[in-house]
């Protein structure tokens, strides 16, 4: 199991549904640590900011996961500006979406983790559902800016 292992979260993406479960999962990772890697992504700004104000993220951003649009310009943002090399969820959180919220979820990238907490510390399993690699993916291979399209389209008119 991946939890009896250490587990590296350098560079992951922790989807913040639970304020007090991202705070106990930073802290636990970064507390002291000047070059935290750890991306954050939720509706609660607030929250967020102070995270990255007590340095226990290296960067946040805003999204709202009900909306497609607001998960699309945060896949964009993300390959624009940061190599996500998986998504991290909190277990609960997972299990209790729906299917919609969860196709979602498993279309963010096709390395991700669910994390749960217990008296051992931070427990990691492997998403079982199908990742599904679309518009709302954040992988390098995957997502398509607008930077990568000129790009694209330089190469071919060359």
């Amino acid at each position: 199991m991946w939890g009896l292992m250490p587990f590296q979260v350098n560079n992951f993406l922790l989807i913040d549904n639970d304020s007090d479960f991202s705070r106990r999962f930073t802290e636990h990772y970064f507390r002291g640590s000047q070059n935290s890697t750890l991306v954050i992504a939720g509706a609660n700004t607030r929250q967020l900011v102070k995270l990255m104000f007590d340095q226990l993220i290296k960067d946040y951003c805003y999204c709202d996961f009900a909306n497609e649009i607001s998960v699309s310009e945060l896949a964009t943002y993300l390959h624009e500006h940061h190599e996500i090399a998986g998504v991290l969820f909190n277990e609960t959180d997972y299990l209790l979406a729906d299917d919609k919220q969860r196709f979602i979820y498993n279309s963010l990238h096709s390395v991700r983790f669910l994390v749960s907490e217990g008296e051992q510390g931070f427990q990691f399993s492997p998403v079982p559902d199908e990742a599904h690699n679309n518009h709302l993916s954040c992988q390098g291979d995957i997502a398509q800016t607008p930077h990568d399209l000129d790009a694209l389209s330089e190469k071919l008119n060359s």
